[in-house]
């Protein structure tokens, strides 16, 4: 009598978990590396384009997904040591959500153009465009909340500006590293 393997399949490995596991903590550590201002100077894109650039598109987006989750149960991950709902929900929570957003669509655009120098600063540029837009408007919304209103270009020269050439600069480097250590990944 034959019997049919009745278990599922883990499409999980244990070399995925570790590769998340240790992209958690590197998004982590870039995220504790950083320039107090009203929206932190931070490593955390730096973290979250080599995550999807290394890992691809659905183990990047678990990775951003674990590490967000982390921090809003209290597991201080976010820049300079927070964690909890109340940064996930504050002004610069939509920058954080705006992570997976970004980490999405980097890794859809690398999915679809490839892994060259080029195809990856476009995704990572991309990406960086939707965590701005996401963040700047989500900022938009809570602060005038809070605080009442705000004008559109007080936001845009306070978000946006500040982070646009050391951005360019994270992804670019981002960029090359995904590019020279693809091979191992």
């Amino acid at each position: 009598m034959h019997f049919k393997n009745t278990r599922a399949k883990c499409v999980w490995t244990a070399k995925d978990i570790a590769f998340i596991a240790m992209f958690i903590a590197l998004i982590s550590v870039c995220a504790w590396i950083s320039i107090p201002t009203a929206i932190p100077f931070t490593l955390q894109t730096f973290g979250i384009f080599l995550s999807v650039g290394l890992l691809g598109v659905k183990r990047g987006i678990l990775c951003i997904a674990l590490y967000l989750l982390l921090g809003a149960i209290g597991i201080p991950v976010y820049s300079g040591f927070s964690s909890g709902l109340g940064t996930l929900l504050g002004t610069t929570g939509g920058y954080l959500v705006g992570f997976f957003f970004s980490a999405l669509c980097s890794g859809l655009l690398i999915e679809k153009f490839g892994h060259s120098l080029i195809s990856l600063i476009f995704a990572f540029a991309c990406g960086s465009l939707c965590c701005y837009i996401l963040g700047t408007i989500w900022y938009l919304f809570i602060y005038t909340n809070q605080f009442g209103s705000i004008g559109i270009w007080s936001v845009i020269v306070s978000c946006i500006l500040p982070f646009i050439i050391p951005d360019i600069i994270k992804f670019t480097m981002a960029a090359i590293a995904v590019k020279r250590l693809w091979k191992y990944f």
